[in-house]
């Protein structure tokens, strides 16, 4: 099976590809001088990337092979509105594209040249009390159950949730402890999510890696429990959470603590649980023996969901799995701050 790793770094887009999952090539950089900020993949199959610069703004482009890339529209406020300075999350479903941007925001295209606002999220009218994280006021993920429910995370609003395919939203914190509130000077509760996993076959069943630690629900996210037994940092503080569809296996990337963002005890390593969080424990072998305080963002894990994983750190590093994280292995190159990762095997 080949698998290409396609690395969003700063400094443009770069690839890892192996036909046998041991020898890697490096190609790149594509898109040279651009900061590549999300990776996704097309209703047709070719890769999307978004990228951003401070002086012209955001673009996405379309590619059959990461090699050669078509420029396609980008979503954009209305003149007068939000500044969209970055897509964060590009999520296929059906023939749907939708993008998560900062500021805050959702979009959706089903041509990947025109993108339709959706007013209930963009102009929502507590929108003015939402506060950003340290990373910006960004909507960074998207889940999908393939009909009309889905589920935005954004930094340091929350989950927002919609049940109408997108015609309404409210949010879905319940459980978990708030990062700042009115008293401390926010305009409203701030739930600082940074991640979230689903369970396609009961979406019910989400994850959330937040700033407050980890944390599931089973009812469609009504009510969220902390689930982080095992983890090295009590604060349960990390960013990305990943989930492999085929075992269940949950995949996590824990850090000291948010004023103190590295590996605790410079022990840097993926960790897991075989039983929806319920425990956890270092993912399989292979991680540094020597000091590494790196760390990885909350774009910057992902799986292709056939056993293959990658690990994309803020020092260039990436790190993969080919056998759904029982042993890993740094993969060749060191790259620019890699901010996104995506996993493709044909």
């Amino acid at each position: 099976m080949a698998t290409e790793i396609g690395i969003g770094t700063e400094k443009g887009l770069y690839a890892l590809r192996s036909q046998d999952g041991h020898d890697w090539e490096v190609d790149g950089p594509h898109l040279p001088g651009w900061r590549v900020t999300a990776l996704g993949t097309a209703p047709d199959g070719r890769r999307i990337a978004a990228v951003g610069s401070n002086w012209f703004g955001v673009s996405l482009h379309v590619s059959d092979d990461l090699r050669a890339f078509e420029q396609v529209g980008a979503p954009a406020y209305a003149e007068g509105g939000p500044t969209l300075n970055e897509v964060w999350t590009l999520r296929s479903v059906g023939d749907t594209v939708w993008a998560g941007v900062a500021e805050a925001g959702l979009f959706r295209s089903t041509d990947l040249q025109t993108w339709d606002p959706v007013p209930a999220l963009n102009d929502h009218p507590d929108r003015s009390a939402w506060q950003p994280g340290f990373g910006g006021l960004c909507a960074h993920h998207v889940l999908h159950d393939g009909d009309q429910r889905l589920w935005v995370g954004i930094s340091s609003v929350g989950v927002w949730h919609s049940d109408d395919g997108g015609e309404t939203f409210t949010t879905l914190d319940h459980g978990v402890e708030p990062t700042g509130t009115p008293e401390e000077g926010f305009g409203a509760p701030a739930f600082c999510v940074h991640g979230l996993a689903q369970d396609p076959a009961d979406p019910d069943r989400i994850w959330r890696q937040e700033h407050r630690g980890v944390f599931r629900t089973s009812d469609g996210g009504q009510h969220w429990e902390r689930c982080q037994d095992g983890l090295p940092n009590a604060s349960g503080f990390g960013f990305p959470i990943v989930r492999d569809d085929t075992t269940g296996r949950l995949f996590v990337v824990p850090m000291e603590a948010d004023m103190n963002r590295v590996p605790v005890d410079g022990r840097f390593a993926v960790w897991s649980s075989d039983d929806d969080g319920d425990s956890w424990n270092v993912a399989g072998t292979g991680w540094p023996d020597e000091p590494t305080f790196d760390q990885v963002l909350r774009n910057a894990l992902a799986t292709d969901q056939a056993g293959t994983f990658a690990a994309g750190t803020t020092s260039g590093q990436v790190w993969a799995s080919t056998d759904t994280g029982d042993t890993w292995t740094r993969l060749p190159g060191t790259f620019p701050r890699i901010g996104t990762v995506a996993v493709w095997s044909t």
